[in-house]
């Protein structure tokens, strides 16, 4: 999964204006995921999910400082949510694989059987019995048991620690946190500018003052001059 590019971020902006920017994609990209991650059957999305919130916690481990205890929070939730996701997938990758190996068992058992029923008119039932992998069926098959049991186990968890962050704001606080972030930022900018419009109108004004000051002094020599002239 492609993450979501970042616009707006300003190489001449503080760290925290940048990192609030990034944290708001990174925390929105995470929630987009949420309504059909909580279905069971949507793997892939579930998949999805965890690469989101690897993303978030990394950025928050980089950058938490700037936002308080709410990225902390934030943080500790995205690794757990990273780490039920991540052994749900683990299930999933596991079982497909147990079946495949299970498959080309099978057409090994097979192909052993009917090599040892040579050239007889049909196979003899007991020669299944005595398949070289007789007896690793079963102990596949419970396992196979044990990773259904345990994803079930683990997205219940992941659900219900879903509806628990939402239901405390886990993620809404970090949200209020980094537009926080962004509203000073503007606020410091604004500031800035003022000040800069200020110093601007203040150097016009000196430099205005200096033209009058020279022009005073200019007329004040074109008096003297007309004035000597005159008592000549």
């Amino acid at each position: 999964m492609k993450p979501k590019r970042i616009k707006d971020v300003d190489p001449a902006a503080s760290l925290a204006e940048n990192a609030a920017r990034i944290v708001k994609v990174r925390l929105a990209e995470l929630r987009g995921f949420a309504p059909k991650a909580l279905r069971p059957e949507e793997v892939e999305v579930q998949h999805d999910m965890r690469i989101a919130a690897k993303r978030l916690r990394y950025v928050l481990e980089a950058t938490g400082f700037c936002f308080g205890p709410a990225a902390e929070r934030a943080r500790k939730r995205a690794k757990q949510l990273q780490e039920l996701l991540g052994e749900m997938h683990d299930a999933d990758v596991m079982m497909p694989r147990l079946r495949e190996h299970r498959r080309l068992m099978r057409d090994e058992d097979a192909e052993a059987v009917r090599a040892s029923a040579e050239d007889a008119d049909d196979v003899e039932p007991g020669l299944a019995g005595r398949a070289p992998h007789r007896t690793a069926y079963r102990g596949l098959e419970v396992l196979e048991v044990y990773l259904l049991a345990r994803r079930r186990l683990l997205f219940e968890r992941f659900a219900e620690a879903w509806a628990r962050h939402e239901k405390r704001q886990v993620w809404d606080a970090l949200e209020s946190a980094a537009d926080q972030q962004l509203d000073l930022a503007r606020r410091r900018r604004e500031a800035a500018e003022r000040a800069e419009r200020a110093r601007q109108e203040l150097e016009r004004a000196e430099q205005e003052r200096r033209r009058a000051a020279e022009r005073a002094a200019a007329a004040d020599a074109s008096l003297a001059e007309a004035e000597r002239r005159r008592r000549e």
